[in-house]
């Protein structure tokens, strides 16, 4: 009986993995690492999908995150003050962030002479040239802070809209703010629903 037990676990604890693998596969590639949520807390709403967002008057700063780019040239997020920053977490072995590529890029061209400025956050990438050759297959243009070990995502307060899986996309308000942030690989179309209401901020 035990000799007959022992397949049957096996096999059930093979399909608990494959169905575990199966979700984290629809919602993004893996954990970021960062502690926290933003869900439940005041002032965030829960939208659509994956996404959430935080009323003005509601938002936490977003940490002065800051490194070198991919071409090696010095950046930090407060160097965007004023401007609508998008931030997108992303590696070159996710296959998520592979499919968003596209729409990212399109969002950033129609909305960076608007006062908006893309900014990529490329991490778990251990060789810089996979994310370097990644940007150039997809045509990325907007730069993109080179974090392997993950440490500027950790800087993202508890309780916040901080990234928790890659890809995770950020949108971050003129005044330095978490504003909005979607889990998980987006389409322009969402991105778009996303940035617009902060964007139009300036207009009030």
């Amino acid at each position: 009986m035990s000799g007959t037990t022992r397949p049957r676990t096996r096999l059930a604890a093979a399909a608990a993995a494959t169905a575990a693998a199966a979700a984290l596969a629809l919602t993004g590639c893996s954990s970021s690492g960062s502690s926290g949520s933003g869900d439940g807390q005041i002032g965030f709403v829960n939208a659509k999908g994956n996404v959430s967002t935080a009323e003005a008057g509601h938002r936490q700063d977003a940490p002065d995150i800051s490194g070198e780019t991919l071409e090696g040239t010095p950046v930090k997020l407060s160097d965007y003050r004023g401007k609508v920053v998008v931030l997108n977490v992303w590696g070159s072995w996710c296959g998520p962030c592979r499919g968003e590529a596209d729409d990212l890029q399109r969002i950033w061209e129609k909305y960076k002479d608007q006062g908006v400025q893309f900014l990529g956050i490329n991490t778990r990438d251990p060789e810089k040239a996979n994310a370097v050759r990644f940007e150039q297959e997809k045509g990325v243009t907007f730069p993109s802070l080179y974090d392997p070990a993950g440490t500027q995502l950790l800087k993202f307060p508890k309780g916040s809209l901080n990234p928790q899986s890659v890809p995770t996309t950020l949108v971050v308000d003129r005044d330095g703010k978490l504003a909005a942030r979607a889990v998980g690989g987006q389409v322009d179309d969402a991105l778009e629903a996303m940035l617009q209401p902060v964007v139009a901020e300036q207009k009030q």
